[in-house]
């Protein structure tokens, strides 16, 4: 479609003094046209009444009348200009004008000299004005900085393999002659060919990924499934342990009331035969009373005889030792049912502990995935800690050795920190404390104060359980809790640096347990394997510790 603008040109309705169409144009006698207003505000600003284009003098200012014609033609090119911006409005993904304002016209040329698009309204001056007709015109490019050579004001055709650079014509002819330069087209292929593998590549890294999501999803819920099978094992058998207690608590009042019943029935039966016999002797006692008070002779001496016999009733002397039979009778019964149930009981306690067990092993053992090569840092030892050649083994020496000052050091303390430090993920190393009377092992920060005296809290950046002068096993912390199935031989220290816990386990093959834990804490910097031999004792206390390699286990690991 040939736009208004390409038949009629800006400048036939143009007013010469403010370069725009005409508004209510005049006509005055020399010919010119003007804005009615603007060629009254120039006479009005000079002693002279001329013409602004011609400089003719006019001796008498002209009637400034309207030119109706001409008004109605400029409004008429006005309306045609605004329709041909709006229908040349760039749409989404277009070239569009850079001079434009407001809204911007679709480009149709990008000028390789003043590196500026144009719309066909601005293109006009390029195509009138000869210096601006010598500029070298292409079609429309975005971004068109971007693709010109600074040096050679050219458009960037060609890439130099060489250097991997795009360059002009002109830079392939000097700067980069003897490189190899092919066509942007020839690299843009191959290197959209490759692209093209890179994707496949990525897109089947994405099903892999997405696969091994499945996988663990499907491993998590498996395992889920298994747990909750577990506890309602586990419910079922405290459920069960539950009832026999109740049973057994029911049988053991019944056993104990038909006692008491029988118990009852033997003593109504005896108070009933006691009380008969009182009332038999109650009977003898008025008779035996009123024959002493008598003043018959012959009537005391006929009766007297069968009376001074005497009296007999039941020996009740033995009653008493009947009633303790018959308690101890009912003592044997309760205890027989107390056995009875403190034997299952006990079965159940050896069941779940039995059970505890084999869930920690299989604890430790996801753990010990997580193992950590340790070596004792040399730098860190206390003058007094003597350590092997192979970084693996500390204890307590005899004597200082000459070490110059370090103030990475311990020197208050028996203590050395490993060389390899971490900040994040989990780790885990083992350690023989076997034949040791004082130890404590944990992590500590990288900050720790390594000049003064212990005990160190977890404030102070350092987290460790062990045994003491007295014997007693502990944290550093008395609000953390622990449990000792027995005396451990080997001690497993598990750090996992996000979740903020640190735990010790007893790894002893005999005695796999959970010892303490650490917990709710925020790592903040890095952590070392913390090792504290405890003091020198005379021959106690000689034993080593020992840094134990750890038997990775094989097999898919959930969680920790």
């Amino acid at each position: 479609m040939v736009s208004p603008s390409s038949l009629l040109s800006e400048e036939q309705f143009q007013c010469a003094i403010c370069l725009d169409v005409f508004t209510d144009p005049v006509s005055i006698p020399c010919g010119h046209n003007f804005c009615k207003a603007c060629i009254k505000g120039y006479w009005d600003s000079t002693d002279l009444c001329q013409c602004p284009l011609c400089n003719k003098i006019f001796h008498r200012r002209p009637e400034s009348d309207v030119n109706r014609t001409l008004k109605g033609v400029a409004e008429h090119f006005k309306g045609l200009r605004v329709r041909d911006r709006e229908d040349s409005a760039a749409e989404p993904g277009e070239v569009v004008c850079d001079v434009c304002t407001g809204r911007k016209r679709k480009a149709r040329k990008s000028c390789l000299i003043c590196l500026t698009s144009y719309c066909d309204t601005h293109l006009e001056h390029h195509q009138i004005a000869p210096a601006l007709k010598r500029h070298q015109l292409i079609d429309p490019v975005k971004n068109l900085e971007d693709k010109v050579c600074k040096k050679h004001n050219k458009l960037l055709k060609l890439f130099c393999r060489t250097d991997q650079t795009c360059v002009c014509q002109f830079c392939s002819e000097t700067d980069h002659k003897a490189h190899n330069s092919i066509p942007l087209e020839e690299e843009c292929d191959q290197r959209k060919a490759q692209l093209g593998k890179t994707e496949a590549k990525v897109k089947q890294m994405i099903q892999e990924h997405l696969q091994k999501v499945k996988e663990i999803k499907h491993s998590v819920d498996l395992s889920k499934r298994h747990t909750e099978m577990d506890i309602f094992g586990k419910v079922q058998v405290f459920t069960a342990l539950v009832h026999s207690i109740e049973r057994f608590q029911a049988e053991l009042i019944g056993v104990i009331d038909q006692k008491q019943e029988a118990v009852d029935r033997w003593g109504e039966g005896l108070v009933k035969e006691l009380e008969q016999e009182i009332t038999e002797l109650k009977r003898i006692s008025s008779e035996l009373g009123q024959l002493s008070h008598t003043e018959d002779h012959l009537q005391l001496l006929q009766s007297s005889p069968s009376w001074c016999l005497s009296v007999k009733t039941k020996n009740w002397s033995e009653i008493s030792v009947q009633s303790h039979l018959r308690m101890g009778y009912m003592k044997r019964a309760v205890s027989q049912l107390e056995d009875k149930l403190m034997s299952k009981v006990k079965r159940f306690h050896n069941e779940m502990e039995n059970e505890l067990r084999t869930l920690c092993e299989a604890k430790t053992k996801k753990i010990q995935q997580y193992a950590m090569d340790v070596t004792l840092d040399p730098d860190t030892a206390h003058p007094e800690l003597i350590l092997s050649v192979d970084g693996k083994q500390v204890r307590c020496g005899d004597q200082s050795q000459n070490f110059l000052r370090n103030p990475k050091r311990f020197t208050y303390t028996y203590s050395v920190l490993g060389k390899e430090g971490f900040s994040s993920g989990k780790s885990y190393f083992e350690v023989q404390v076997k034949g040791k009377t004082e130890w404590d092992l944990g992590v500590a920060t990288e900050s720790i104060n390594r000049q003064g005296w212990l005990p160190l809290s977890p404030e102070d950046g350092l987290w460790t359980f062990g045994l003491d002068t007295d014997n007693d096993y502990m944290p550093n912390d008395p609000k953390v809790h622990y449990y000792l199935k027995k005396k451990p031989q080997k001690v497993g220290v598990f750090v996992d640096y996000e979740e903020g816990r640190v735990s010790i386990y007893d790894v002893d093959a005999t005695a796999r347990s959970h010892i303490c834990s650490f917990t709710g804490y925020k790592f903040t910097e890095k952590l070392y394997p913390y090792f504290h031999c405890g003091y020198p004792d005379g021959k106690r206390n000689v034993a080593p510790l020992v840094i134990s390699p750890v038997s990775h286990m094989t097999g898919p690991v959930l969680g920790v």
